[in-house]
Parts: C-alpha cells; sequence; structure tokens
C-alpha cells in the first residue's frame, strides 16, 4: 500500500447539539463532546494523539494493526458525505455543522 498524504489525514466532522458539540473522527471511530466547538476539536485532536500513542508504542501496540485501521459505522460516514454535499452547495452554515480534518500524529512524544 502507497501511503499518500492524503491518507495522513484524518476525517472528522462536528455537530452542534444546541447546549453542547460533539466531534467525530472517521478514520479511528473517536468522539468526544464539549460546550464549544473550539473545546469539541480540542478534544478531540488530544483524543486522536493518545489513542495513536497508545496503538503504536503503548500499551495497545499488539493490536495496532486493528485499532489504526478501525472506521465508523456506515451511518456516520453516510453523515459526513451529506454535509460534504450541502458545504460544497453551500447550504449548511458552520454555526451547525463543522467538517474539518486532523493530522494523523507522526512524532509519538512520551506521554507526562
Amino acid at each position: 500500500m502507497e501511503m499518500s498524504p492524503a491518507r495522513l489525514m484524518l476525517r472528522c466532522y462536528a455537530e452542534n447539539k444546541g447546549d453542547h458539540w460533539e466531534a467525530f473522527c472517521l478514520d479511528l471511530t473517536l468522539a468526544t463532546q464539549a460546550d464549544t466547538l473550539e473545546e469539541a476539536r480540542d478534544s478531540l485532536h488530544e483524543m486522536i494523539e493518545e489513542y495513536v500513542y497508545d496503538a503504536v508504542a503503548g500499551q495497545d501496540r499488539e493490536f495496532a494493526g486493528q485499532l489504526l485501521l478501525r472506521r465508523a459505522p456506515l451511518r456516520y460516514w453516510t453523515k459526513w458525505c451529506f454535509y460534504v454535499i450541502l458545504f460544497k452547495l453551500g447550504r449548511v452554515g458552520t454555526g451547525i455543522r463543522q467538517l474539518f480534518r486532523e493530522p494523523l500524529p507522526l512524532i509519538l512524544a512520551p506521554r507526562s
């Protein structure tokens, strides 16, 4: 398998649920929630870093192959594709939903 730059970016989205935001990483099946979009994105970023660290260098490294290829269920991918289409058509404001990409952590620093 050839490694392309696109494979180093994880597909994510966030949704406003009224009083909080939920953020999802589709490529690793991770989710978080927080009061603001920025907090949800920051929390998801930290979760991704810890998850990749544990899978590659931490306690779960014997399962790295499975953990790093764990994809979200089809219903979340369908929702993400629907949001991509809506954004391209200019139909959804960023105050309700947000699409973004997170870089796959490549340099793993020891956690404190």
